[in-house]
């Protein structure tokens, strides 16, 4: 087991990172363009030894390899509870700062649902209902991956906005394998957005739905995403999904 995610040192560090964020900042871009980057939130140190956990079945309940079902090129794999440290807690302390966001999101969009303010409290929703499976999960790519657009839909009760961390070196580790986002609007052409990330960094994303300001009022556009082709190299990625799947 490697002991540098199960260490609370590991995620004392990283939850630390996580909190001097300017967090304002982040809001203001999701409700502007539907992703923030949140930059340095793990170390190189813990990039590494988090992509290396691929190799360790033994932290994840299913492998899909996303060739057998039309999801693209490359494979992932779905951690298992208890998660590692530092993807558990971190999991609880993003959310907590993206649910202000998510709630004004629902408000505008006139979706009656609110979310609890401690993740725990949110996955006891999501138990209660038959969604009891974790999300959290490790993808890799190597020369010539790809992942399709699509949206982390598992069921009924969904958390709005999920992140996505990059744990290999652009430049260094691979060439292509772009963070992709689409944005679906009424009666109009879809808008691609190309997200720049570095070892490291977190981008958080609309994962379905959320508000666009217009001339008369909020109105609401299809969020989807996806990676572009990598021309070199391998690619890890941790993704952190907040509600759990049936």
């Amino acid at each position: 087991m490697n002991a540098t995610l199960t260490s609370s040192v590991c995620a004392a560090s990283a939850l630390e990172r996580v909190a001097m964020l300017d967090w304002e900042r982040i809001s203001d871009d999701l409700d502007a363009q539907g992703n923030a980057v949140l930059e340095g939130v793990l170390s190189p140190e813990d990039c590494s030894a988090m992509a290396a956990l691929y190799a360790e079945d033994d932290h994840f309940r299913s492998r899909v390899v996303m060739g057998r079902h039309g999801f693209g090129r490359g494979e992932y794999k779905y951690f298992r509870y208890p998660l590692p440290d530092l993807i558990g807690e971190l999991r609880s302390e993003l959310y907590s700062r993206l649910v202000p966001t998510a709630n004004r999101w629902n408000m505008a969009m006139g979706v009656e649902i609110r979310y609890p303010e401690i993740h725990a409290d949110f996955l006891r929703r999501c138990h209660d209902a038959g969604q009891m499976k974790p999300t959290p999960l490790l993808l890799r790519y190597g020369v010539g991956d790809y992942n399709c657009l699509h949206q982390d839909l598992y069921g009924e009760h969904v958390f709005p906005i999920q992140v996505a961390i990059l744990l290999s070196e652009p430049g260094e580790d691979f060439a292509g394998g772009e963070f992709v986002l689409t944005e679906q609007r009424p009666r109009m052409q879809s808008r691609p957005e190309i997200v720049p990330l570095r070892q490291g960094d977190a981008v958080a994303f609309a994962v379905h739905h959320r508000p666009v300001q217009g001339t008369r009022g909020a109105y609401r556009v299809n969020m989807r995403h996806g990676v572009s082709r990598l021309r070199s190299g391998h690619r890890h990625t941790v993704g952190i999904i907040f509600h759990d799947a049936q």
